[in-house]
């Protein structure tokens, strides 16, 4: 049985991304848009959207046209804000990547993309990226100075002409990229249109208000801190507080001293909150809000969290290839950390039996299956990998195990497929094996999910060694050529790795295995 939401019917606006974030800006155009939390800097509405405006002109006079691709690599702030909605108002495609991601990944996303320009920060330029990275980039833009690149800083300075160019909303917007379900990472394409419905929906359900001081700690080239947080926040004229990186300490004393009053965060940090006895050095009286997403959150620290604090903790569900957020609790009400909410307005979804794809009752559990305004066109250059995950009814499988209630509510408890899910990042087994097997000491390997408080999930792999070598070397070895949350945390050497009889590797024993060692102690 397909479930609407129960939401009023959607109307969808058909202005790009950008001229919707800022189509009210200037109703507070002196407010305060974005804080800086560690320089103190800030900018008004005004200002930045003067700022984007010059830096939009300032990139299509050095040649950005429209449905060119733009790779965009930095830390959250006001200058990843302004280059990411300058190269959207260009017409240009923005492929963002984490500022943690290892030289090798972002050289294969830069080839990939075939991204023609590249935004990053000089110290990323120097220390990572390099000429010889970006021998097939047209110019690199970067944040600072650094031989080779061109000052961003100086397209703001130019009074170019505006674009001379109409963006439509059905334009490829976003091209971010995900393993989906399973393998390796993918591009996602995603139009101006469905961020802009994902942010329609979003908002009826997570009432973000102009007088609200939000905080953008999680990384804005990720969709949940790039559309819940960052996007929705300048829509809705509040203000935006930027943090470069999580740690505990600068997040609590920057909801402290700037008075946050909504958080969008990862079960790890909401552990940390629950546990951690620093929390009770800082006056966090402000927070009423605080949002968790990317990964399960366990309901019992969930509500540890909302008695310490005094504020409500809700959770959300969603996905990169469905354009930001499917489901939100809601902000007053019911209230049940335990579950993702109700369909947000606009969105439908399924729960079937995988086996027979037949619809499950209310209370069953079943794979989730979603069809929203907001998915993606598919992924870049793979008809395949598309097909494999969205039916020809246009029903996205999700992979995950959900169910739903009487009152449209619905809970992820489990998931389908073979994917690590690591503080809200998704670890694809099958790359860290690649990386493995590259080390001359290795015969074979599988690396599956194991289960941790804090994180969800830590990469273990099960190796089988040809010659001797330590787990310290191994793990250095792998983080070396993967990003930081990639890394793997367990090392287990075996004689063998369990496959089927045509060579198929069976990582569901490894990981059932795990379970049953894990839930004998």
């Amino acid at each position: 049985m397909t479930a609407a939401s129960w939401y009023p019917e959607l109307v969808l606006s058909e202005l790009p991304l950008a001229g919707y974030v800022f189509e009210h800006a200037w109703w507070w155009s002196e407010r305060t848009a974005l804080i800086d939390s560690v320089t103190g800097a800030s900018l008004t509405y005004q200002e930045l959207t003067a700022a984007v405006s010059r830096a939009a002109a300032g990139l299509a006079a050095h040649g950005v046209a429209r449905g060119d691709v733009v790779m965009l690599c930095g830390p959250n702030g006001a200058d990843f804000v302004i280059a990411y909605h300058a190269a959207l108002s260009a017409g240009a495609v923005v492929t963002p990547i984490s500022a943690m991601a290892s030289r090798t990944e972002l050289i294969r996303q830069l080839r990939h993309s075939r991204a023609q320009w590249m935004i990053t920060t000089a110290e990323l330029f120097k220390h990572k990226v390099g000429t010889a990275a970006t021998a097939g980039v047209r110019e690199v833009f970067v944040f600072g100075a650094a031989a080779g690149a061109t000052p961003f800083d100086g397209l703001l300075d130019q009074r170019h002409p505006a674009p001379g160019i109409q963006v439509s909303a059905d334009d490829t917007a976003l091209l971010i990229y995900s393993s989906g379900t399973t393998g390796q990472p993918k591009g996602v394409m995603l139009s101006h249109r469905a961020l802009v419905a994902s942010l329609s929906q979003t908002r009826l359900v997570q009432l973000v208000r102009s007088t609200d001081v939000m905080i953008a700690v999680l990384p804005m080239s990720h969709i949940y801190g790039m559309q819940v947080t960052m996007n929705l926040a300048l829509h809705e004229g509040a203000t935006l507080v930027t943090m470069p990186r999580f740690d505990l300490e600068a997040f609590l004393r920057a909801v402290q001293d700037h008075r946050v009053t909504r958080a969008e965060v990862v079960p790890p940090i909401v552990l940390q909150l629950a546990r951690h006895p620093v929390v009770d050095d800082y006056d966090l009286s402000s927070l009423e809000i605080i949002s968790s997403a990317a990964a399960p959150l366990s309901a019992g620290v969930a509500r540890s969290v909302a008695d310490r604090l005094g504020c409500r903790v809700k959770q959300g569900y969603g996905m990169t290839e469905l354009g930001g957020a499917t489901h939100m609790a809601t902000d007053a009400g019911r209230d049940d950390p335990g579950s993702i909410g109700p369909a947000l307005p606009g969105v439908q979804c399924r729960v079937v039996d995988r086996v027979t794809g037949a619809d499950l009752d209310l209370g069953e559990l079943g794979e989730l299956l979603i069809r929203t305004p907001a998915m993606m066109r598919g992924y870049l250059n793979d008809p395949r990998a598309t097909a494999g995950i969205i039916d020809q009814a246009g029903w996205l499988h999700t992979g995950d195990i959900a169910s739903r209630d009487v009152e449209g509510w619905f809970r992820v408890v489990d998931r389908c497929d073979e994917l690590i899910r690591y503080s809200g990042y998704n670890v694809a087994p099958a790359e860290l094996e690649g990386v493995l097997l590259g080390h001359p000491a290795v015969a074979d390997a599988a690396v599956v999910g194991c289960p941790d408080e804090e994180a969800g999930e830590v990469p273990k792999a099960f190796v089988v060694l040809r010659s001797p070598v330590s787990a310290d070397e191994l793990g250095r070895f792998v983080s070396d050529r993967v990003s930081p949350y990639k890394k793997i945390r367990i090392f287990e050497f075996v004689v063998d790795v369990p496959r089927s009889n045509c060579g198929k590797l069976l990582r569901r024993v490894l990981a059932e295995r795990e379970r049953a060692v894990l839930g004998g102690v």
